[in-house]
């Protein structure tokens, strides 16, 4: 099932990859003090962080770019009903990233496209508004993550070379990405640096930045670890 922005009249598309979780092959970084179901739960709730944050953003259509194929039923259970769902097509993040955001931009009338993660949920709402405001005077935004990746590229027009020869999953991810971008004569715009969550002591921050930000992973964490809340006060 695709979704477009035209359906809603809107000219900007904000999307965030997502997996339907599943115990053992979901958050394995966290099987370090967390059972197999316990991760593939709270990257669940890290989902629905995420889509409680795309909501808050005005002016644009939010889409869940998912993958497996089959997961659409889940995920349509999943997300609000306003929600577009757009399967993953390709092999790695390389063509996954370029095939979202190019099946949107090629949408007459859509003029700029934004994809995140979906494992930053604290993400400060003002920099998803700040990166479609950049896309009006550069080529490119990026959100650098703390990891040595991006949280987050956005683009008016796609540029596929950006995606190239590219280490995926490493900390080589946002170097390598800025020098595709001075290769190909791109102005970019680099938002903040911002984390998401990887190893358990991502979910020690979350705790530590209180509910409100992401009040699902905050709430199921809390629960599977009352005692990371007592050590951090």
């Amino acid at each position: 099932m695709t979704a477009g922005s035209r359906e809603n009249g809107l000219d900007q598309v904000l999307l965030t990859v997502a997996k339907r979780p599943e115990p053992g092959r979901t958050k394995t970084r966290l099987h370090d003090g967390f059972a197999p179901d316990e991760a593939a739960e709270i990257y669940r709730c890290l989902l629905l962080d995420t889509f409680r944050l795309m909501a808050q953003v005005r002016g644009v259509h939010p889409v869940v770019a998912f993958t497996p194929d089959d997961a659409d039923d889940y995920f349509r259970a999943l997300v609000p009903p306003h929600f577009g769902l757009l399967p993953q097509v390709g092999r790695d993040l390389g063509e996954r990233l370029p095939n979202a955001l190019g099946h949107f931009l090629a949408l007459p009338g859509v003029q700029r496209a934004v994809i995140m993660n979906s494992d930053g949920p604290t993400l400060p709402v003002g920099y998803l508004v700040d990166a479609f405001d950049a896309l009006a005077r550069c080529d490119v935004v990026l959100g650098p993550g703390s990891d040595g990746g991006y949280y987050l590229i956005g683009m008016s027009r796609l540029h596929r070379g950006l995606f190239e020869n590219v280490t995926w999953s490493t900390a080589l991810v946002m170097g390598e990405t800025m020098a595709n971008a001075r290769r190909l004569g791109l102005s970019v715009h680099v938002l903040p640096t911002w984390y998401d969550v990887d190893v358990a002591d991502d979910l020690r921050r979350i705790l530590a930045d209180g509910p409100e930000a992401a009040p699902e992973t905050y709430a199921r964490v809390a629960a599977l670890r009352p005692e990371w809340g007592e050590k951090e006060g």
